[in-house]
């Protein structure tokens, strides 16, 4: 990270926040290789064509699905005016048959759900730091594992059912293992060396001027904030608590400029490493597709060597998680919370302790650690955290989870309905498929620099950089509406998303404009979080994040199997798009920050 001093501040342990900064981009750039490479490309591609080689044709169900066919040939193709004329592929499971290309997005919807189950109940786990490490790389080991285990499913097998479990498993596994990673992220924006020193000169202001008017005692919110850190409430700096970083109505300008310079500080920190991991999480994407490029195009987008694909991904992940294993601290001997200036309830922090009455005082003691309890406490704490009261207390934060519930449904159904939509219906080759896969991340990589670079320019806030990526990325699927106009393919010959061209065009505008969303997207909520409690408050973010979004899929699917045309999916992706954007536009994000540092949850009260 860039300071304004060549000099780092007193106290700042260069090495050890290198190592903690580049163990946590290591694992980006290992798990991320799961979502570009199979999770948005050949998972969806894999299971549909799992689907079509035990399929049979609508409606007598009697003539198998070609099966074995490469992915460019097709059962179906588009009329004139945008319907479907040839016969459609469908699977039997059980008694009930879905269509093909529904498969997979059933299987993807069940797969988030689970995940929501999972990311909840571990929120309360991972904010323990010795924890976090290891659900993260539990969870890493279980996502390789099952996409690994595609190397060994052949489609012909009897079990091939069995594809659908080991996507879902994998899945699970990046998702809650991302959760884990993610609350990592405002720590280490928190001691980058800009902020710190930021802090600092904050801190020493208010320490000087605290020691100027005579010793004024601090307020009741501040005392509780010091004495949950495990401090002396007269020793604990002044920024430890809310004090300092709160209130930033001051009539003193140079005060005013240093809580201004405090915040930009952490916003440009939190947004620049959010930055990097996604761009090193594109590159790892970007380099495992163009080493499957290759044996995919020569045969021909095979079941065998889409299944290759997706274990090749498993592999990559499993193996450069390992430098992650041992850059990122396990929290041992390192007490994060309090470097974070963590605000804790006492029985709720995780921390095997429970508050008891010893002599008419209160004590923490320590206590046997139960996962169990753990799991329990988190669905309890859940159930408090959403109440009315405490959702006023930090309006603002849940203001930004519901635009986020419709975006990153949105954003990711965009991304598995449009490789659908191409597969099936501009029945697009294999190579063509995995080129606009290619395309995606690298256009992502340019995105995430390019629009730093623009903000800057145009002095843009990132609230308001958000909606105009929001805004830019309803036009895709407002575009693929234009297709059912029979003018544009009978006269123009292209528009509304009917040829190949087209697709490949709309790769690179949508790459470009999601990997800066993604960036802004978690650097944002980094700062409506209450510190010390990342784990928790990620694990609602990742409900409806990328990876965590199943209500998109579920309705994309329905609407696939009652038209018969996935095409028409394009207006509910619009719809659900903008439905977030007056959402997003009311969260006021200074008075999220400030709401979210003083915030302190009471257990009793919220029961």
């Amino acid at each position: 990270m860039t300071t304004e001093s060549s000099a780092p501040p007193s106290g700042f342990d260069t090495r050890r926040y290198k190592r903690e900064l580049w163990g946590w981009l290591s694992y980006a750039f290992a798990s991320e290789v799961f979502v570009i490479v199979s999770l948005t490309l050949f998972l969806p591609i894999c299971l549909e064509q799992f689907a079509r080689d035990n399929g049979y044709l609508l409606p007598d169900k009697q003539t198998p699905c070609s099966a074995g066919v490469s992915l460019s040939n097709s059962t179906s193709t588009l009329s004139g005016n945008g319907t479907e004329t040839e016969q459609r592929c469908a699977v039997k499971l059980g008694w009930v048959w879905i269509d093909t290309a529904s498969f997979s997005l059933y299987v993807y919807s069940i797969s988030v759900a689970l995940q929501a189950l999972t990311v909840i109940s571990m929120g309360g786990i991972a904010d323990h730091p010795p924890h976090r490490k290891r659900l993260l790389f539990t969870f890493a080991f279980l996502g390789s594992l099952s996409a690994i285990l595609f190397f060994f499913l052949p489609s012909s097998s009897p079990v091939w059912p069995l594809s659908g479990l080991f996507a879902i498993f994998a899945n699970v596994g990046f998702g809650a293992s991302v959760v884990a990673m993610n609350a990592y992220l405002p720590m280490l924006a928190k001691n980058s060396e800009g902020v710190v020193m930021a802090r600092q000169s904050l801190d020493e202001e208010l320490t000087k001027r605290h020691r100027d008017t005579g010793g004024i005692l601090p307020t009741e919110e501040e005392e509780n904030h010091g004495t949950r850190e495990g401090g002396d409430e007269h020793t604990v700096p002044l920024l430890s608590g809310s004090s300092g970083l709160n209130d930033n109505s001051t009539d003193d300008p140079h005060l005013a400029q240093l809580h201004e310079k405090y915040n930009t500080s952490l916003s440009r920190s939190t947004s620049h490493i959010s930055s990097l991991g996604i761009a090193l999480g594109y590159s790892s994407g970007i380099a495992l597709l163009a080493l499957t490029l290759v044996p995919v195009t020569l045969l021909k987008g095979s079941t065998l060597v889409l299944r290759c694909a997706i274990g090749a991904s498993g592999v990559w992940w499993a193996v450069f998680s390992v430098p992650a294993v041992w850059w990122l601290l396990s929290g041992e001997k390192d007490d994060f919370n309090k470097r974070d200036g963590a605000v804790m309830e006492d029985g709720e922090d995780g921390w095997d302790v429970r508050s008891v009455e010893v002599g008419g005082a209160q004590r923490d003691v320590k206590e046997d650690w139960s996962m169990w309890r753990e799991v329990i406490r988190a669905w309890k704490r859940l159930g408090g955290m959403l109440r009315w009261r405490e959702i006023k207390k930090l309006k603002n934060t849940f203001r930004y989870l519901g635009a986020w519930f419709l975006l990153s449904d949105g954003f990711t159904t965009i991304t598995s309905t449009a490789i659908l939509f191409g597969k099936t219906t501009l029945h697009m080759s294999p190579s063509s498929l995995i080129l606009i896969g290619v395309l995606t991340p690298l256009s992502g990589i340019l995105g995430s620099l390019l629009w730093p670079a623009l903000q800057r320019k145009f002095g843009w806030s990132n609230l308001k950089v958000i909606v105009i990526l929001v805004v830019m990325a309803s036009l895709i699927p407002a575009y693929g509406c234009l297709g059912f106009l029979s003018v544009l393919r009978e006269k123009a010959k292209f528009g509304g998303l009917t040829t190949e061209g087209e697709m490949f065009g709309l790769a690179v505008y949508f790459g470009s404009v999601y990997g800066a969303f993604q960036s802004y997207a978690r650097a944002l909520y980094a700062e409506l979080i209450p510190p010390g409690e990342e784990a928790r408050w990620y694990g609602l973010f990742s409900i409806t994040d990328k990876s965590s979004s199943f209500l998109g899929p579920l309705i994309v699917g329905l609407i696939s199997d009652t038209t018969g045309n996935i095409r028409y999916a394009f207006f509910f992706l619009v719809f659900m798009i903008w439905a977030a954007v007056p959402l997003l536009v009311s969260v006021d994000v200074e008075r999220g920050r400030k709401d979210a540092r003083g915030y302190v949850f009471n257990a009793r009260r919220a029961a």
